[in-house]
């Protein structure tokens, strides 16, 4: 019996590895150990200027690899810039990448890596590289992540951005299945939804929570905070522009589990922010991650992994371009 226990847990293991490219020709924890020793001292190097002069980089950049990664699997078609040439509108062109910031980061990453290993390097294993740096210098866990990812050689629409990246209404049930279907446990997505802890949200993704439901109390928020984001995101065009934001938590350039604290009390931004606080299948894992940092950080950073392996080119699958910016 035991030598069957064993069995299948070794079969689960590889089909595991297997699912999300963690195999021989695909991603593996030590996939420059020959090719480029020194990318992740590179990558660190580059960084360390970067966020010492805009704070607000790191949240930047989790931003960037999470919009790129659920468009069709981090490819680093997000760094791609429109072909004026062609008329093409690249995935930047969607509404939902508003805000979108530091691709010229990767960019600037890329050609300081090429210097050292021409060639050998995707952006798509440079933007996560970055991300998990971003996570890490805002006090985070320090995440060990498998590379060997391949570029895209082409870029998708902005059409695929709209359809497949999530909106700022998006609630618990969608939630559960776009992270579901990246073979991430109920633990792991609401662990993923904490990189909300960094940064801001705009107002003008918070407008129709705060002014288009049903009037009284909106679900989830605290009264006094309503009133805090209505006066601080009125309800007219003229006083609300693009540019206005409130930010995530009181600890907005820190990577930590207030963001959960915060949901429990009331004080969630997006509909999802309170949802989670409040729907049955999501509620007790708030209050575990809002109690315990540590527990927060171990399933974020197993989700990360997941999201960042899901769907991705290796092997003889894509390209690895000279330029992040262009698509050869």
């Amino acid at each position: 019996m035991a030598q069957q226990l064993g069995a299948i847990a070794v079969l689960t293991c590889l089909f595991s590895m297997i699912k999300y490219g963690v195999e021989s020709g695909g991603l593996s924890y030590n996939f420059y150990e020959k090719k480029c020793p020194q990318v992740e001292n590179i990558i660190r190097a580059g960084l360390k200027p970067v966020f010492s002069t805009d704070i607000a980089s790191p949240a930047a950049l989790l931003r960037l690899m999470f919009h790129d990664c659920q468009v069709q699997g981090c490819d680093a078609s997000i760094l791609v810039d429109q072909d004026s040439e062609k008329h093409d509108s690249s995935e930047m062109a969607s509404a939902k990448n508003f805000g979108i910031r530091k691709r010229k980061t990767i960019n600037l990453l890329k050609s300081m890596v090429e210097v050292a290993c021409p060639n050998q390097v995707s952006c798509a294993d440079i933007l996560i590289m970055a991300a998990r740096e971003a996570v890490a210098t805002s006090g985070g866990p320090y995440i060990k992540v498998p590379l060997g990812r391949r570029d895209s050689s082409s870029a998708p629409s902005y059409e695929l951005a709209n359809a497949l990246l999530p909106p700022s209404t998006i609630g618990v049930e969608e939630m559960l299945q776009i992270f579901s279907n990246k073979g991430m446990s109920v633990e792991e997505s609401v662990a993923i939804m904490g990189s909300h802890t960094l940064g801001v949200t705009h107002c003008l993704n918070i407008m129709n929570r705060l002014y288009e439901g049903e009037e009284g109390q909106i679900k989830g928020m605290e009264h006094g905070f309503e009133v805090f984001l209505r006066l601080r995101c009125p309800n007219k065009e003229s006083l609300t522009s693009n540019s206005s934001f409130v930010l995530n938590d009181p600890t907005t350039f820190g990577f930590d589990n207030l963001y959960y604290v915060n949901a429990m009390s009331g004080h969630g931004l997006l509909r999802i922010d309170a949802e989670m606080a409040l729907d049955a299948r999501t509620a007790h894992v708030v209050r575990r991650f809002a109690a315990d940092e540590e527990a927060f950080f171990q399933a974020f950073s197993s989700a990360f992994v997941k999201l960042s392996s899901y769907g991705v080119l290796v092997g003889n699958n894509g390209v690895i371009r000279k330029r992040c910016d262009v698509v050869d």
